[in-house]
């Protein structure tokens, strides 16, 4: 996977720098919004990224269990046009109202003939959980997801990694999973499947979170 990175308060995709014409008043963010295709950033249409749809659908989860949105509207696939016409359609995990920060989540150096979306349905998930991750605490200005046990942050790993464990490791085949580095004394551990952290919420939580389901 390869893109550009975004670069802070400007460089956050969508969003006017605080104090910038544009910024607090109605309908500023909506701009990139509706359907992408005619050279306009926009909403992904939706079955056009059948894989990483599927991905983001399984983080939502994970945010609706432990983040109170603006809105409570879900993450979503946002895709924006190369300006110089090189790369073509970028694709990035954004807030609902178009914002993002961070890289693409799909490869933007296709070989002609070659699938958009990686092939492993594992690979797809940890690099949309990595990018959702990029884009809340960017925008929230605040660690997610974070380790009930420990209190510290949490990222994407294959399940059963060690602390020493690092990206492409072929040892590392389980399944991806919200991982903690653990406290002083080294104790790593998984905390949860991506996608289930509500499994890790205390059960009043966990029945609030039914309740507001069935909503």
């Amino acid at each position: 996977m390869s893109g550009r990175a975004g670069t802070g308060d400007r460089g956050s995709r969508g969003e006017p720098g605080r104090g910038e014409p544009g910024w607090g008043e109605p309908g500023w963010a909506e701009a990139g919004r509706g359907e992408a295709g005619r050279g306009e950033a926009g909403r992904g249409e939706a079955g056009r990224w059948p894989e990483l749809e599927a991905a983001l659908a399984v983080v939502n989860r994970d945010v609706r269990a432990t983040l109170t949105l603006p809105g409570r509207e879900p993450l979503i696939l946002m895709v924006v046009p190369d300006p110089d016409g090189f790369d073509g359609d970028q694709v990035y995990v954004a807030m609902a109202d178009g914002r993002s920060h961070g890289n693409p989540v799909h490869s933007d150096d296709l070989e002609e003939g070659a699938e958009p979306e990686p092939g492993d349905a594992a690979a797809v998930l940890t690099v949309v959980a990595e990018a959702a991750q990029e884009t809340l605490m960017e925008l929230l200005w605040q660690v997610w997801p974070l380790c009930r046990e420990h209190g510290t942050g949490m990222h994407p790993r294959p399940a059963g990694t060690s602390g020493d464990w690092y990206p492409g490791e072929t040892a590392a085949a389980g399944p991806p999973v919200w991982w903690c580095r653990g406290g002083r004394a080294g104790d790593c551990h998984d905390a949860s499947l991506i996608g289930e952290l509500a499994d890790t919420l205390p059960g009043k939580e966990r029945r609030a979170l039914r309740r507001r389901g069935r909503r």
